[in-house]
């Protein structure tokens, strides 16, 4: 029966034009990721530098992302989609001419890193709500949980090419135009989809203001089981990111690039196992309980990574972080799919995007700045000792969450 009702998903040809989209783009941004931190650290030898790398992403996004997801709400999605991913591709070229006349100057690089958390804050939000549309509702517990393993793989595979073909190439250059050939394979499988029907007849759309764009927020906060696991990933990940010190922890381990890859990549073994399970045999019970178990152990695992001197530990440790956190992400995505209708999804979800680019983007400027501060081992060593005592706190402020039983009830 599970593999019935995987194989009908993956015969939904918008669907699997979709996860293509979304494969090529997070290889992309992967990519561009892992060749833009370790550029940053040779131009500087500074944790600080990496921080404000972050931050340059998450500014932009956070004070766009409300917005973003009331456009998502009120046009066309996917038209929304094709100009983001061509903007993309525009970024990812901008970089490479840079990395070609080989600048040492961070301002320009920081412009584009903003850019491209501009064009988050509005793609993110309009790709959250157009998923819902092109699958049946009872497939939608399941159509999160294998989006969330191509994700994942993606996660994999983007920080492995972008690592491997830093090092065999010795240049961000070909990385950029790599990420840039991707943005366009992702621009065009949006276009391939065609038109899309969603839930229930166009209703006439009241004018623009402050309350229709705060309609998220709003909706979000009287949804307690959705409150409580959103703030539970920003506050976890937040104190928990240690992503934003992988190539310091790169140096220290003396595994170069590719290493830097590695490192980056072994998250996402962990979650892309995990939502292969939950694809195939989704929760059935306890989902709440589960959620909050397995945030718990994120916090431990960056505990280890954070005291681990040998790679082989670090990178086990670094699984065992993705495998935990995916729970989460699964939990949270279907509650908001399910929970939310279809006319508030793009608001919605761009709350959400909210409290996750706090959560990794500004987690890593906070690792950035800890790190300079106290050091890259002690920071991460707190941070992982601040997840756990998080999870203890908002598992008694949100019974709501702890008591969530079927994710499709």
């Amino acid at each position: 029966m599970a593999e019935a009702s995987v194989r009908s998903l993956l015969s939904n040809r918008r669907y699997v034009l979709y996860l293509v989209s979304r494969i090529s783009l997070i290889v992309s941004a992967q990519m561009l990721s892992v060749a833009v931190g370790w550029q940053v650290y040779e131009i500087t030898g500074k944790a600080l530098a990496l921080g404000l790398s972050g931050l340059a992403l998450f500014l932009p996004g956070f004070l766009l992302a409300l917005p973003g997801g009331h456009v998502a709400d009120r046009h066309d999605r996917q038209r929304i989609l094709v100009v983001c991913h061509l903007g993309m591709a525009t970024a990812a070229a901008s970089l490479a001419f840079m990395a070609h006349t080989g600048t040492k100057r961070l301002a320009p690089i920081y412009a584009v890193l903003a850019i491209l958390g501009t064009i988050r804050a509005f793609s993110g939000p309009a790709g959250q709500a157009l998923m819902p549309n092109l699958v049946e509702r009872k497939e939608l517990e399941r159509a999160v949980a294998l989006g969330s393993s191509s994700w994942q793989l993606a996660m994999i595979a983007g920080p492995s090419l972008g690592g491997a073909l830093y090092a065999a190439t010795g240049t961000a250059g070909a990385v950029y135009v790599a990420c840039t050939c991707m943005s366009l394979v992702a621009c065009a499988s949006v276009v391939a989809i065609g038109k899309t029907r969603p839930e229930g007849a166009m209703q006439a759309r009241p004018p623009a203001d402050w309350s229709t764009l705060l309609a998220g927020l709003r909706y979000v906060w009287t949804n307690k089981a959705i409150l409580g696991a959103i703030s539970l990933d920003l506050f976890a990940v937040l104190l928990g990111g240690a992503v934003a010190l992988l190539p310091i922890f790169a140096k220290a381990l003396a595994v170069g690039p590719w290493g830097l890859g590695m490192l980056r990549s072994a998250p996402a073994v962990g979650a892309a196992t995990v939502a292969l399970l939950i694809a195939y045999s989704p929760l059935k019970r306890r989902a709440g309980a589960i959620m909050f178990a397995c945030v718990f152990l994120f916090g431990i695992a960056t505990i280890v990574f954070g005291v681990s001197k040998e790679f082989g530990v670090s990178l086990a440790a670094l699984i065992i972080l993705g495998a935990s956190d995916m729970f989460s992400v699964v939990v949270r995505s279907t509650l908001i799919q399910i929970r939310t209708p279809d006319e508030m999804r793009g608001r919605v979800g761009a709350v959400n995007l909210v409290f996750i680019g706090a959560s990794n983007e500004l987690g890593e400027f906070e690792s950035g700045v800890t790190a300079a501060w106290l050091g890259p081992e002690l920071a991460v060593v707190l941070g992982g000792i601040g997840t756990c005592i998080v999870v203890v706190i908002w598992a008694l402020l949100f019974p709501e969450l702890r008591n969530v039983d079927r994710l499709d009830s």
